[in-house]
């Protein structure tokens, strides 16, 4: 099975540029066609948040619209951009949105993988929370199953030495690492969020965060460091699982030129 990741879109309403500068839509134009010339198809695509800039019912309209050439099943989450409501009205085709809910939560249970998608939406704030209700919920979620399973949520549960992006982030990773610590079944923990590929321990398993498809948050491991984003390559995160383990690849975005084969002797063939 292999599960597509791709984080942070930032679509802006009428195709405007992100902070004046980033072509958001045209990025995830790109981003898409490079999905579907893929020499093995993903099972699924999981968005994990930061669909669109403002979360208003045009943007994801036209969120919408740039995501249709995908042809495998597709799962959407909100972040902190995010707004609930406008994305449910949307894609209101979307049965896994459509709770009674307030929280935009669910379980995908039809892939090798079992996937659980956490709401970590704080209305109106950056930073990201998981109160007992959603926490409770995700306990009743992992114990129905020991089937394998990858845990996505929009904020990552876990500092990463970006000081400007770790004072935005999830303020209950501690109760979450206890939940994950007793579900051994929890391959992975997925976020978005930093616009960078970070990896770490955590609860007896790995947490990692995905690159965005547009631009990314500049290295910068100053405590003080400015709040800074940089046009780094763009990518998107292939997560494979062979039955028994899950191995994560980060794919970058564009044209790098052809391939070269080679030998084992470093000489190129023909």
């Amino acid at each position: 099975m292999i599960l597509c990741q791709i984080s942070d879109l930032h679509i802006k309403p009428e195709r405007r540029l992100a902070y004046g500068v980033v072509d958001t839509a045209a990025m995830l134009e790109r981003c898409v066609a490079h999905i579907g010339r893929l020499p093995q198809r993903p099972d699924v695509v999981l968005a994990t948040g930061d669909l669109v800039d403002g979360g208003t019912a045009a943007e994801y309209g036209l969120l919408r619209e740039l995501l249709s050439p995908l042809t495998m099943p597709l799962y959407l989450m909100p972040g902190n951009h995010d707004e609930r409501r406008a994305l449910r009205e949307v894609f209101d085709d979307h049965p896994y949105l459509q709770s009674n809910s307030a929280f935009t939560q669910y379980v995908v249970e039809d892939f090798p993988l079992r996937l659980i998608a956490l709401d970590t939406v704080i209305p109106g704030q950056s930073g990201g929370t998981l109160c007992d209700e959603r926490l409770a919920w995700l306990e009743r979620a992992l114990a129905e199953s020991g089937k394998p399973t990858v845990v996505a949520l929009h904020h990552p549960p876990f500092i990463t030495g970006i000081g400007h992006m770790d004072r935005i982030a999830l303020d209950s990773s501690a109760k979450l690492e206890l939940i994950i610590a007793r579900h051994p079944q929890v391959e992975r923990v997925i976020a978005g969020h930093l616009h960078r590929p970070i990896t770490v321990r955590f609860g007896g398993t790995v947490a990692s965060t995905c690159p965005s498809p547009a631009h990314q948050v500049v290295l910068d491991l100053a405590r003080d460091g400015a709040d800074h984003f940089i046009m780094e390559p763009p990518a998107f995160q292939l997560h494979w699982w062979d039955g028994q383990r899950l191995v994560t690849h980060t794919e970058y975005i564009g044209d790098f030129g052809p391939s070269y084969p080679f030998r084992e002797d470093g000489r190129l063939i023909g």
